[in-house]
């Protein structure tokens, strides 16, 4: 009885949690078109990514993971907030992304004009995953 319990046991799959999002309730306290980088970073903290070429953007991302037995850790929840900055270091969107099915979804969005900056950066970097085919690679004129 007891082996059995043990085996039973062992085989139950165990969750990781990787990353940072800060609460909703934090996230309602940064004002879009009124906040700066300095109130951001004291309401909600400072993230571990932030825009590559120009840092126009602050991005937290949060990932969980389930392992199960033997099988390679699999990645079943992702989200990402991307807070974009304009020159002045004033909030001008706040937006949250999951992703479904391998498509990136947005979740939620504040913005105060209608060009949303630092967005492109997320819908390339996952807009690509998938359509990378051998041909790619090997100069397939076809």
């Amino acid at each position: 009885m007891v082996a059995a319990l043990l085996v039973l046991t062992s085989c139950s799959a165990t969750y990781r949690n990787h990353g940072y999002m800060p609460p909703e309730e934090d996230l309602q306290n940064v004002i879009v078109g009124v906040d700066t980088r300095d109130t951001v970073a004291s309401a909600v903290g400072r993230p571990g990514v932030s825009g590559i070429l120009d840092d126009s953007g602050w991005y937290y991302v949060r990932s969980r993971y389930r392992n199960f037995a033997w099988r390679a850790p699999e990645e079943i929840d992702r989200e990402v907030l991307a807070i974009s900055f304009d020159d002045t270091g004033v909030v001008t969107n706040i937006e949250t992304f999951g992703l479904e099915r391998g498509r990136v979804v947005r979740l939620s969005r504040r913005v105060t004009t209608p060009n949303t900056q630092g967005v492109g950066f997320l819908r390339q970097a996952f807009g690509n995953l998938g359509r990378i085919t051998a041909g790619d690679f090997l100069g397939d004129d076809n």
